[in-house]
């Protein structure tokens, strides 16, 4: 049985996405260090996929096939957290494809890779919320 293991995503300056992603999520450098050419993030705290970064000169993609989701819990840590993305350096996508009442922000990082912050209880009366129903 496979499982994930590594996501990998370009970056012009690799030093400069291992410093937002490890602050982002709270990675560290699998190997104690970070590269100029690659290298690979996991979590601190040892559980989860690692985030490997590799050197790349192809352009970004304006609407990327494969990206990231990060899962936030309601709308309230949703906007608090989008707020700590672009304090390390992220910034706000003007999404041309928004569905009406989105649950997600698109922003992108220090290196233009597209990612979404998505409120994971959109929707949801916090009062019928159950842990275990949001993903």
């Amino acid at each position: 049985m496979l499982r994930l293991g590594t996501i990998v995503m370009g970056a012009a300056d690799v030093r400069r996405a291992a410093e937002f992603w490890g602050g982002a999520l709270g990675y560290v450098p699998r190997d104690g260090e970070v590269s100029d050419g690659w290298t690979v993030l996991v979590p601190a705290g040892g559980s989860g996929p690692g985030i490997a970064l590799d050197l790349s000169t192809t352009p970004v993609q304006e609407h990327p096939r494969v990206h990231l989701d990060l899962y936030a819990a309601d709308a309230v840590e949703q906007e608090a957290e989008i707020a700590r993305l672009v304090s390390l350096g992220a910034v706000r996508v003007d999404w041309d494809s928004y569905p009406e009442n989105p649950d997600f922000v698109v922003l992108a990082d220090t290196e233009g890779n597209r990612f979404c912050v998505i409120d994971a209880g959109h929707g949801q009366d916090p009062q019928d919320t159950n842990p275990q129903d949001t993903p």
